[in-house]
């Protein structure tokens, strides 16, 4: 009987193929934004990630006084280390306006300047309130062309872009934003950053009682971010930081409203320097800055 020879193949076991991780919604979201916008929301979620730790041990954080009903706490210069590190990876030559430190200069001729605000609301976060906001805006040359706040606790995340629309992000998708449309004062709900001030004092004092209620959060870059969403029809303000504002500024604008101090001059280096802001809709800024003038 002839032998049967039988041919051994070798076989080479098939190589485990790695299993990417879905991405999520909103990490599906995030990669769709602007490379900007896309590095801001990574910084600031950073950032929020310690926040909302310590802001659950809030009664154990070391506090120092920096002036009259100003503080700032470990949490608030730790989340400014961590905006400053991670914004510094992708784009090293951009310069910082800081709450907490001395000006950034940009490098190499570069004409970018990040605007940043480690904790908006530093009162409510001590006082374990949450209603606060990290803020970052995007200047280039004298404009801001970009901005993002965000409350880690509540993971309410508002963004803009110049020309772009302002939005809030969503566990279920971008949600637009537009500002409210009332047309009478007498209707609207109008925010401020409270009574802190003699000229803000007498501002208010005109206004109360012609309109519907008035709030005051203690945190302007979210009270900028409700006009925008048209939760308040206006938010008026006096005394407040660049930082204050950058961010509010450009989502008003790309919400369809309208932005100015009290002499209507509505540029931004022009509001800061007057330290006086109106927030709101075309439709009732007649009317509130002429109560406002007397």
């Amino acid at each position: 009987m002839a032998e049967v020879k039988t041919e051994h193949r070798r076989i080479t076991p098939r190589a485990q193929t790695m299993r990417k991780r879905p991405e999520t919604r909103e990490e599906q979201m995030i990669a769709a934004l602007s490379p900007n916008l896309n590095v801001m929301v990574k910084a600031v979620r950073a950032a929020g990630r310690r926040m909302v730790r310590d802001f659950g041990e809030i009664s154990s954080l070391q506090v120092s006084l920096k002036g009259p009903g100003d503080f700032v706490s470990n949490a608030d210069t730790l989340a400014e280390k961590i905006l400053i590190e991670k914004l510094s990876e992708d784009r090293p030559d951009y310069g910082f306006i800081t709450e907490e430190r001395a000006e950034i200069t940009p490098k190499n001729g570069c004409e970018y300047t990040w605007i940043i605000d480690p904790i908006d609301g530093t009162i409510n976060f001590l006082h374990a309130i949450p209603c606060f906001a990290i803020s970052v805006a995007l200047k280039y040359k004298n404009e801001v062309i970009a901005g993002v706040t965000y409350n880690p606790v509540t993971n309410e995340l508002f963004y803009a872009e110049k020309g772009q629309g302002a939005f809030l992000m969503t566990p279920t998708g971008n949600v637009r934003l537009r500002v409210s449309g009332r047309v009478h004062l007498a209707y609207a709900l109008v925010g401020s950053n409270g009574f802190s001030t003699p000229k803000n004092r007498l501002v208010m004092e005109r206004i109360v009682e012609k309109v519907a209620s008035t709030r005051y959060n203690g945190c302007t870059t979210l009270s900028m971010a409700a006009v925008a969403a048209g939760q308040l029809d206006l938010y008026i303000a006096t005394q407040f930081k660049p930082w204050d504002l950058a961010v509010g500024f450009l989502l008003v604008k790309e919400a369809g409203g309208y932005i100015s101090d009290f002499a209507d001059h509505k540029e931004i280096d022009e509001i800061i320097s007057s330290q006086t802001i109106v927030a709101g809709n075309y439709k009732l800024k007649d009317q509130v800055l002429k109560l406002i003038r007397g």
